[in-house]
């Protein structure tokens, strides 16, 4: 189920196979569009109407799966999974005509970075199509099984490079003897090919001296048609015209590729940090990858190729279809969980995409605490099926009752981070630090997390299993939070010196796992300890000792 297009594979006689659609195509475009008589059409019919009836037709969606936004079609409202539902039903009937049976259970591949909400909001979506949902798989793990990797005979380390329409997915993983193990994945929920759209037809109205919100919505929609088709065919050393009628007046631009180039700067920059973190969290060089695999339709895009080429200093594996390649990986993984003989020796391992944890109030000085921190207990990147213990103690006397937080982010502040749910537990009174609990958590292969905690003292048990429930909070207020920068409301905090330090430090932080990301930890609360005191030496001293460990770190 892809941002810009959705396809549906089988396993047949040893291999995947594409099934097409109602129209003989491979590829069904993930538009859907509703009449005013409540009619329904999904896939090319949709994304045709898109011309006649903007106002009807919802696209992208994907990128907005688990949130509470809604599309209004023809005055009906739709969430993200209810139209995501729409396309995937419209897979099912293809299948069912194509194999002359009914179709009921279903692999489902989603973007490895997607967090719980989103991937819980994806199995609601095909449960809404009337398709049980037993396992999704992640896409660049698909892809990395369509490519006939566990068929290989000697052990390899991969880069899975997987861009999509409308989300970023960078994996490292390794083959050795028959299991195929994720060793990092990293990536951008709001990066892919649509995106490089919107930069040719930004290029297109600057040069041709337009404004968006000038343009009626019918105009816009033929600007980002002709936008796509200009997307694809530019190539090395070449030009492409570009022709927009707006009421009587025509706009005619020619765009280099040298310009589109330039303009898709920002982007290729942010596709660049997500291959730095897989790596860094993988702990390997780029030169210890043996193969580089594309997948994703936008890795066709020669803007794309020509900087991956330069990125990776070696030519990637395109080889395969890349809009085709996780269907495909996708349909071996329905093989597997039916123990098919051809690939039942096959063992796959995935990873945590995002670090679970709850919230905690830490010492800063002897006595005093400052709450809303946040406490690692699985990290991303750590291989699941996967269960960790954390102990943590009462910080005040006679302290009757611990709340857990369940929350998932990298932040080291728990506001910051996705919350998933929380439970309480009572403890006997006794001094602060006195009494404890033991917080496990059970992370499985279908993202199905399990909180138990329990009282050391007197071995009394409470559990909680986080099934992804609806959260209030959009994607897009979370990443707001998660911008906002708290310490700015302490006085000497407004000066740029600790501003950028801080920043920096929070930053590699977030990229940081294990040993390195405690050290950090220690380093920044000692800053921010001088910070409250208000002493100028006291703070110059401790942000040029930040500095200093900043600077090892990074190198």
């Amino acid at each position: 189920m892809g941002t810009t297009n959705s396809l549906v594979a089988y396993f047949s006689e040893g291999k995947p196979k594409i099934i097409p659609n109602r129209l003989g195509k491979p590829l069904t475009p993930s538009v859907v569009s509703v009449d005013e008589e409540g009619n329904v059409y999904v896939g090319e019919t949709a994304k045709e109407r898109m011309s006649l009836y903007p106002d009807s037709v919802a696209q992208t969606f994907k990128r907005s799966m688990g949130t509470e936004r809604e599309y209004v079609l023809c005055g009906r409202r739709f969430k993200p999974e209810e139209l995501s539902s729409m396309v995937l039903r419209a897979l099912k009937e293809d299948a069912e005509a194509f194999l002359g049976e009914e179709v009921t259970e279903a692999v489902i591949s989603v973007p490895a970075y997607f967090d719980d909400k989103r991937r819980k909001a994806t199995k609601r979506a095909g449960e809404l199509a009337g398709l049980k949902v037993e396992r999704m798989i992640s896409e660049p793990t698909a892809a990395a099984v369509a490519y006939g990797l566990y068929d290989k005979t000697r052990d390899t380390r991969f880069l899975v490079f997987d861009l999509g329409g409308g989300t970023f997915d960078v994996s490292v993983l390794e083959l050795y003897h028959n299991i195929l193990e994720v060793r990092a994945v990293a990536g951008d929920n709001y990066l892919g090919g649509e995106d490089f759209t919107e930069v040719m037809a930004r290029l297109f109205l600057q040069k041709a001296g337009l404004q968006l919100t000038g343009l009626t919505e019918k105009e816009q929609v033929r600007l980002y048609r002709q936008a796509e088709e200009a997307k694809l065919s530019i190539s090395d050393a070449s030009q492409v015209t570009m022709r927009l009628v707006c009421g009587e007046e025509t706009y005619q631009e020619e765009i280099t590729y040298k310009e589109y180039e330039t303009a898709c700067e920002e982007l290729l920059l942010k596709i660049r940090e997500p291959v730095k973190k897989s790596l860094a969290d993988a702990g390997l060089k780029l030169s210890e990858v043996d193969e580089v695999l594309l997948v994703g339709g936008a890795t066709r895009l020669s803007v794309v190729r020509d900087f991956l080429i330069r990125l990776f200093r070696k030519f990637p594996d395109a080889r395969m279809n890349p809009d085709e390649t996780v269907a495909l990986g996708a349909a071996v993984q329905a093989a597997m969980k039916e123990r098919q003989e051809e690939v039942k020796e096959v063992i796959l391992t995935d990873v945590c995409s995002f670090t679970l944890g709850t919230e905690v109030a830490v010492e800063y000085e002897e006595g005093k605490f400052e709450d809303g921190r946040f406490c690692p207990i699985i990290e991303r990147n750590t291989v699941i099926p996967a269960s960790r213990t954390e102990r943590l103690y009462t910080v005040r006397d006679n302290q009757t009752r611990m709340r857990v937080r369940v929350l998932q982010g990298e932040s080291r502040f728990a506001k910051n981070n996705l919350f998933l749910g929380e439970l309480e537990i009572e403890v006997p009174k006794g001094h602060k630090g006195q009494e404890a609990v033991d917080v496990t958590y059970t992370y499985d292969v279908n993202s199905l997390l399990e909180v138990e905690v329990t009282v050391v003292s007197t071995g009394q048990k409470q559990n909680l299993i986080i099934k992804g429930q609806d959260n209030q909070l959009t994607d897009e207020e979370v990443k707001k939070r998660m911008e906002e920068l708290t310490y700015l409301k302490i006085q000497p905090r407004d000066q740029e010196e600790n501003r950028l330090v801080l920043l920096r430090a929070e930053r590699m932080y977030e990229e940081s796992l294990g040993e390195r990301r405690k050290r950090l930890d220690r380093c920044i609360t000692a800053f921010e300890a001088a910070l409250k005191e208000g002493d100028h030496d006291q703070i110059r001293d401790a942000r040029n000792t930040l500095n200093e460990i900043l600077e090892e770190e990074d190198e």
